[in-house]
């Protein structure tokens, strides 16, 4: 895999910050509503709004919307890419 710096800069952005990595833990059992993940992290709408969109341009989460509200859930793909990208700075 070529590395891309801005690419792998991106990526361990989005997991470079304890609230991002509590996100994902929230994601990991199952996809999550925004209005529930602004309920169990008691943060205000536009910090989760940052944190969001760090973390799907990232790709490791990936959003839907339904009606007014974004739906999160961890992307496989994404958490494929972040591993891959470690392993190819390993030299693996």
């Amino acid at each position: 895999m070529e590395l891309n710096e801005k690419d792998v800069s991106t990526v361990f952005k989005a997991l470079c910050d304890e609230n991002r990595v509590l996100i994902l833990k929230y994601l990991m059992s199952g996809e999550k509503c925004a209005c529930r993940l602004l309920e169990d992290l008691d943060i205000a709408q536009s910090t989760l709004s940052h944190h969001m969109k760090i973390l799907t341009d990232s790709g490791i989460v990936s959003g839907r919307k339904e009606g007014k509200w974004m739906h999160y859930s961890v992307s496989e793909a994404g958490i494929d890419v972040a591993v891959a990208y470690l392993n190819a700075l390993k030299g693996q």
